[in-house]
């Protein structure tokens, strides 16, 4: 499960294989394998962390390491005050400046994680945009850009027949060209890469490259990854989004979304979310297929992801608490992995907890009448009991006791 797999593939073949090429400006992909160049990818910081679906362009970005290419990671203090319309049938609410240097100082720590076995180089489009002059801007890059060209692409076309787009919005290609610019004359980086919903964007950068230094540069845009559950896509923006912050998606419940993806989609995140390389995918998926219900694909992909955001020990307390599952109660309390959460005194009333108030008020549950209605169908347990009332005896507080939501969702409950 090491990061540092040897490569059984060049680079060209091993994007092929992974299935990590949507659509790209190269004529020839083996260009990749015989040239070294310095690419980046940008990330967006409308969120106070990334999600799994940015992962998968960390992910890319590792195969490219692997095969000694140089990365350039950029945050987007820029660009995400004003809002990326791509893919995107409103206008984004703005956010405050606080706000996006302190997701951008979030995702810094989760990406310096994730990357800590290869160099790379962090930058901040904040950095090169925040002095410029609107009259300089328009002078020196928006000469360049066609209206004409800007109001076919899709999602412009899309929001114009439909809600309409603001000026911001649309103004959006021109600040990821003028980063893709500002990255070519400054590190001489010659390839962006991006998911399959910027390849206007990435294209923006491209052509201002060609039309202002008469110089060839390329992008590559990525499937976007979508969750076979929902048929939605791993992005901030959907319901039961699964964050790389520890705070927000604890390891457990991070370990435990990989381990339970059906038995065709842990084929197709096998090879995007891990190192595994391919004599190890084949021989992995042959042992699956003999026995499906031992689940080792699921296993190695839960583990190794885990791994991959959280480190070794966080995935193997994940592991050891998903293992205990099918032991009992008291292997499940003693488990360091399971979220635990303390019961204050403004939720209990005349010595029962408000169980239902308290779910809620610590976002375990979106609302009171999703408490009731799992309490009603016999959803809620504590240590494996079925809860039938609303609110529960606070005498249960005299030790840690444990609540299952469901089939899988465990938390550990203590008395502050």
């Amino acid at each position: 499960m090491s990061e540092h797999a040897k490569n059984e593939m060049s680079l060209s073949e091993e994007l092929l294989w992974r299935g990590m090429i949507n659509q790209t400006t190269l004529t020839d992909t083996t260009y990749l394998d015989k040239n070294k160049i310095v690419f980046y990818h940008g990330f967006d910081a409308s969120a106070p962390s990334q999600t799994v679906g940015n992962l998968a362009a960390m992910m890319t970005d590792l195969v490219f390491l692997r095969h000694g290419h140089t990365a350039i990671v950029l945050a987007g203090g820029s660009t995400s005050l004003v809002g990326d319309p791509g893919g995107k049938d409103k206008e984004r609410p703005m956010q405050s400046i606080e706000t996006i240097e302190t997701n951008i100082k979030n995702a810094k720590n989760q990406i310096e994680k994730i990357y800590s076995k290869y160099q790379f180089t962090l930058v901040n489009n904040i950095d090169w945009t925040k002095d410029v002059t609107i009259l300089e801007f328009l002078r020196d890059i928006g000469k360049y850009f066609n209206v004409g060209e800007m109001i076919k692409k899709d999602y412009i076309a899309n929001r114009l027949g439909e809600t309409g787009i603001s000026y911001t919005e649309f103004s959006y290609s021109l600040l990821q060209g003028f980063d893709f610019f500002h990255l070519f004359q400054k590190y001489n980086c010659t390839l962006q890469i991006g998911g399959s919903d910027q390849w206007s964007n990435c294209l923006a950068g491209v052509e201002l490259i060609r039309r202002k230094l008469e110089k060839e540069v390329h992008c590559l845009t990525l499937p976007l990854v979508i969750n076979k559950a929902t048929g939605k896509k791993f992005g901030k923006s959907e319901s039961g989004a699964v964050w790389l912050d520890p705070l927000l998606t604890s390891p457990y419940d991070f370990y435990q979304f990989w381990l339970n993806v059906d038995d065709e989609s842990v084929k197709e995140y096998l090879k995007i979310y891990t190192a595994i390389q391919k004599q190890e995918y084949e021989d992995l998926l042959s042992q699956f297929e003999k026995d499906r219900s031992n689940r080792l694909a699921q296993k190695y992909l839960a583990f190794s992801v885990t791994e991959i955001v959280h480190g070794t020990d966080e995935a193997q307390k994940a592991k050891d608490t998903t293992d205990a599952l099918f032991g009992d109660t008291t292997d499940m309390i003693n488990s360091t992995a399971i979220p635990t959460i303390g019961i204050k005194d403004t939720h209990i009333k005349e010595g029962r907890i408000l169980l239902v108030d308290f779910l809620v008020d610590e976002n375990v549950l979106k609302s009171k009448r999703e408490g009731r209605d799992l309490i009603d169908g016999g959803g809620i347990y504590i240590d494996d009991v079925p809860v039938k009332e609303y609110s529960i005896d606070e005498t249960l507080t005299k030790k840690d006791f444990l609540l299952r939501i469901g089939k899988k969702k465990y938390i550990k409950i203590t008395k502050e």
